[in-house]
């Protein structure tokens, strides 16, 4: 799946789930992502998540995960940016089409995600993407959805 920015979403697979699980985190950013190789487990033992890398010029840049709930929301988690590829657009391109890619699928009401209270950058990049808060929490991290503009 292509996005912006040239990046591409591919699925991990065992040719590239050591870049993914390699990248860097900045140091503030520790307290509100989990690791990567978390996330893999996440989605090789559980029954939940779907794991995505974000492929640019050949090169693992990101990470992000998805899965369905049982209201047939769908959420968007994971969503790792390496260090050295942040502030170009990349994290906020991988939502976009990955929101879009989930709401396509029929009865999928709406997508979710969460992020820590103190995460303001998470909380200011979902809130330029239409996420809205809804009050409810998942592990203590505040939850936002995105629904699509009804048609006119």
């Amino acid at each position: 799946m292509s996005i912006d920015h040239g990046v591409e979403l591919v699925p991990v697979t065992a040719e590239n789930w050591r870049d993914c699980a390699g990248l860097a985190l900045r140091g503030e950013q520790q307290q509100f992502v989990n690791a990567v190789s978390y996330y893999l487990c996440l989605c090789h033992y559980g029954d939940t998540w779907h794991p995505l890398a974000a492929v640019r010029g050949g090169e693992v840049v990101g990470f992000v995960m998805w899965g369905i709930d049982d209201d047939r929301s769908a959420w968007i988690g994971g969503l790792v940016v390496g260090a050295q590829h942040q502030r170009q657009g990349i994290g906020q391109a991988i939502v976009r089409t990955l929101r879009e890619r989930l709401i396509a699928e029929p009865g999928t009401p709406d997508v979710a995600l969460s992020y820590a209270a103190a995460n303001a950058a998470a909380r200011r990049l979902y809130r330029a993407l239409g996420f809205r808060e809804t009050g409810e929490t998942e592990d203590e991290e505040l939850v936002a959805r995105w629904t699509p503009a009804e048609p006119a």
